[in-house]
């Protein structure tokens, strides 16, 4: 197995590119945050994104939909360059940063409410969404409670309810699973996997189990750079071998000069 950038790329596919990161780089002054990152995800792919903390995911991601301006290259969504058609890109996508803001004195359902009113939903659409967005989270039990008295998992759930709403083809989640319980985690995994069946879903996180239960492809990164792209299975048949794969990778001396 290569080490080099891309050398583990998917077979060639068909289907259309649903995100596109073309040469992404960030920099402030001298630091650079990302260099030249560059991956494909095709419609119907569940991709992972590795990497240790101030790789630059975050970054990359924020690059991606639209919520920071690269310093160069370009960030695409479904065909649509984030910077010059932002508008028709974000209609379709769903984005759940780590930690979203929500407002807490609302609850799941009125914020639903809110973001259909922002969105300009007209009434059957909209109540038609946020039923389906709160049985596919599952959110019945807590709809009505202010989200301030939510647990976590419950909060996550929202936030993802709301990334949802207006029934994105693509979706891009930074860390969907952190500081959540082993059955929190495991209702968060069952959702994904429901929703990778029928949405292109770029999904940022820490916990290898998650990479080898959900996704087929790994995009890896390491200070700021591109380490790996290609198969789940290249990288390990199972999580410790993937963890020594991930190890290999993210140490200093594994990224080009």
């Amino acid at each position: 197995m290569s080490d080099t950038p891309n050398a583990n790329q998917s077979k060639a596919d068909n289907r259309p590119a649903m995100i596109e990161a073309i040469g992404l780089s960030k920099f402030y002054g001298i630091f650079t945050a990302t260099k030249d990152v560059s991956f494909k995800v095709h419609e119907g792919e569940l991709v992972a994104f590795l990497g240790p903390n101030g790789a630059g995911k975050s970054t990359t991601m924020k690059m991606l939909t639209g919520y920071l301006a690269p310093s160069e290259g370009m960030a695409k969504i479904a065909g649509h360059d984030m910077a010059k058609d932002r508008l028709d890109a974000s209609a379709r996508l769903g984005y759940l940063p780590e930690n979203g803001p929500l407002y807490p004195d609302m609850t799941p359902h009125s914020l639903l409410n809110f973001f259909a009113d922002a969105r300009g939903m007209d009434s059957a659409r909209k109540q038609e969404r946020i039923d389906a967005v709160i049985d596919m989270t599952r959110l019945s039990s807590v709809v009505y409670k202010p989200i301030s008295k939510l647990s976590k998992g419950y909060r996550q759930r929202v936030g993802m309810a709301q990334a949802l709403l207006h029934e994105p083809d693509v979706l891009i989640m930074d860390e969907p699973t952190a500081g959540l319980d082993p059955n929190q985690i495991r209702d968060v995994r069952d959702v994904l996997r429901q929703l990778s069946e029928t949405k292109t879903i770029l999904l940022s996180t820490h916990i290898l189990q998650e990479v080898e239960a959900m996704a087929s492809r790994v995009v890896m990164i390491n200070e700021g750079r591109l380490v790996y792209d290609g198969s789940v299975s290249e990288l390990g048949q199972n999580s410790d071998e993937l963890q020594q794969a991930f190890h290999r990778l993210t140490k200093t001396e594994a990224v080009p000069a």
